[in-house]
């Protein structure tokens, strides 16, 4: 008896994958690909940067679209998918706010997550008062890996920098007291990574690049604060850097999809969640905390 034609009909599957993510060489997203595949989902992978691609040409091919990469070229062309309906994990709107660190850090603040305390400006000269008081950590507002990244303790330092031509987010400089922790998450479900500190100067950071780090177990208040990071910006699979200090953890840095490194066993949930986003089991419509929390 010939099979029915839904189930010989494999769902289509896209991966928007970063220019530098080198996922063939990354155990957890070499096993997520396979993983879906063996599940009956047809897979294609696509750099947009080694690509080329007429926007208005550009339309919805794919039943369910990965957002893997943050690169402005990537995130346009999701714009451009996501205008037209395309389902996508992470949702696009949640994946453009939290390439804006300026952003973000008002999201998480409003929803009660612990972070630096942060300011903005054209004119770094009128933070000489706030440097006189406590050490500042200057970030470019849509950096990725900490490139850019650099610690001013004096107005001195401060004075040297030259002024920004692009937006930049000042944050109080906050003291950890052992190593980086790593956060990945997937919906619900946690996962810790300690990473030796790299720690600041006052030269501009280069990109950090990625190492694996040592599984570690979370405590109760980091993995709340996690799941609430994800729920304040409409993620599901996301990362954080935590940074444990004497007045408790402080988030300094959030992320969409990251390399998730370190973190033993999440390939399959990363597989059963996007498996699920596809089959319509999970809802990953943006948060409505997006427009709440902006209030």
């Amino acid at each position: 008896m010939e099979e029915p034609l839904k189930s010989r009909i494999q769902p289509k599957l896209y991966f928007m994958m970063d220019t530098d993510s080198q996922y063939q060489s990354n155990p957890a997203m070499v096993e997520v690909l396979e993983g879906l595949r063996l599940r009956g989902f047809h897979v294609d992978v696509g750099v947009a940067e080694e690509l080329v691609t007429q926007p208005d040409l550009l339309n919805i091919e794919y039943d369910l679209y990965v957002v893997k990469s943050n690169t402005e070229l990537s995130l346009s062309l999701a714009g451009v998918l996501h205008a037209q309906g395309a389902r996508m994990v992470n949702p696009y709107w949640s994946c453009v706010t939290v390439k804006d660190k300026i952003v973000t850090s008002r999201l998480l603040r409003a929803s009660g997550i612990p972070v630096p305390s942060s300011w903005v400006t054209g004119r770094l000269d009128l933070m000489w008062g706030v440097v006189k008081r406590t050490p500042l950590v200057i970030k470019p507002y849509r950096g990725h890996r900490g490139n850019g990244v650099r610690l001013v303790q004096t107005v001195d330092e401060l004075s040297a920098i030259p002024q920004p031509r692009s937006p930049v987010l000042i944050q109080e400089f906050v003291a950890g007291t052992g190593d980086d922790l790593k956060v990945y998450v997937v919906g619900k479900e946690v996962f810790g990574v300690r990473k030796r500190s790299v720690g600041l100067s006052s030269e501009p950071q280069l990109e950090q690049p990625s190492k694996d780090g040592l599984p570690c177990e979370v405590s109760n208040e980091v993995r709340d604060i996690a799941v609430r990071c994800g729920e304040a910006l409409g993620l599901g699979l996301y990362g954080l850097d935590v940074l444990e200090t004497e007045s408790g953890p402080k988030v300094v840095d959030l992320n969409s999809f990251p390399s998730y490194r370190g973190a033993v066993n999440a390939a399959p949930l990363i597989t059963d969640y996007i498996s699920a986003c596809a089959s319509g089991e999970i809802d990953f419509s943006p948060s409505t905390s997006l427009v709440n929390a902006s209030r």
